[in-house]
């Protein structure tokens, strides 16, 4: 096993892991910080697979605003 297979392994790990914290979280701030965490692995594996571009708007759209949209709406919404 190379370095590079293993840290593709644990970035592959990592991602089914917050998706089962985004899926299964109790509370909505946990929801929203396992889907920034996801978003921000999903843009690094696509820069590890020669994708800048879409790395790039993953981080952006998918992580970025998104994320901040979705913090926004807890600040307003505390009981969500």
């Amino acid at each position: 096993m190379t370095a590079a297979f293993g840290l593709d392994l644990l970035l592959g790990l990592g991602m089914i892991g917050l998706a089962l914290v985004t899926l299964l979280s109790a509370s909505a701030q946990a929801a929203v910080g396992g889907f920034i965490g996801f978003g921000t692995l999903a843009a690094i594996l696509w820069a590890r697979l020669g994708a800048p571009d879409v790395a790039m708007a993953e981080a952006g759209i998918g992580a970025g605003l998104t994320g901040a949209l979705l913090l926004r709406h807890l600040a307003l919404d505390p009981e969500a």
